[in-house]
């Protein structure tokens, strides 16, 4: 789950390097390289391409390619940490998704941790004048729309091989980012190619990385490790933009990762009793 977390920021960070090209035509050259990633192993292993839950494949795919799409906008335009942050905030839109849709039982304690996490955001928000209020809108939005993402995902992990899931997401972003990137493309550099080959390698070692993890140990164990992620982006972002916050804007993400995590430790605790 570390190296995932390290991978993911490095991968965030050719993102932020790569602000100068439109936000489609970063979508599309990384769902480019990890589709061809994908198609490859999916071929080796023998597993149809095309699944078999297409329903919620297509869900997962489509609602994915758009959260994704805004969650690169907000880290061209705001700062690292605080586009990063806000994305952790899907956490809690998941629960409000599996609370209504797959019926799934809330805790007391759980609605707090929420409620805090909310303040986080609005602090962030609040006292950092470089997250105006569209990037801010435009950031919850991708976070809800990546909590419907998990949502799908959860409906075919017991159908279709996780690879085969993720790879919806890059056959569907590929040709309409494509296709929305004609009109706004930037000619590329030497470097640019070699950026956005990166954050395409980046991002699917990642996400097997955090796949296997999650395979491999129980949530609660390994999910917290995930939000030391918003620390490397303040990081990252302090010493290689200049982006500075004001102390009410860190007590505003340390509360929001904080809330998180106590979140998903509760939930991993509650699992054994619900079992039973």
């Amino acid at each position: 789950m570390l190296s995932s977390v390290v991978l993911y920021t490095s991968a965030n960070l050719c993102v932020k390097e790569l602000s100068h090209l439109g936000t489609f035509q970063l979508v599309f050259l990384r769902s480019t390289v990890s589709l061809l990633l994908c198609v490859i192993y999916l071929k080796r292993a023998g597993i149809p391409l095309l699944g078999n839950n297409r329903k919620w494949l297509f869900v997962r795919g489509f609602v994915g390619m758009v959260a994704l799409s805004g969650f690169f906008h907000t880290v061209k335009h705001i700062p690292l940490a605080s586009a990063t942050v806000i994305q952790y905030f899907s956490p809690v839109f998941t629960v409000l998704l599996a609370l209504f849709f797959l019926k799934e039982r809330v805790h007391k304690a759980q609605w707090l941790f929420l409620g805090l996490a909310l303040a986080g955001i609005v602090m962030v928000k609040g006292f950092d004048p470089r997250v105006t209020w569209a990037m801010w809108g435009l950031g919850m939005t991708s976070a809800c729309l990546a909590a419907v993402a998990y949502l799908a995902t959860m409906k075919c992990r017991d159908t279709d091989h996780p690879v085969g899931v993720v790879v919806w997401f890059h056959m569907l972003a590929v040709p309409i980012m494509g296709v929305l990137s004609v009109g706004e493309w930037v000619p590329m550099a030497d470097v640019d190619w070699g950026l956005a080959l990166a954050i395409g390698v980046l991002s699917i070692v990642a996400q097997v990385l955090m796949t296997v993890a999650l395979h491999n140990e129980d949530a609660g164990m390994v999910m917290p490790f995930k939000y030391l992620g918003a620390v490397l982006a303040l990081a990252v972002g302090w010493w290689g933009y200049g982006e500075h916050m004001s102390t009410l804007s860190l007590a505003g993400m340390a509360l929001v990762v904080a809330s998180i995590v106590a979140n998903t430790v509760l939930k991993a605790r509650l699992k054994p009793s619900s079992a039973a």
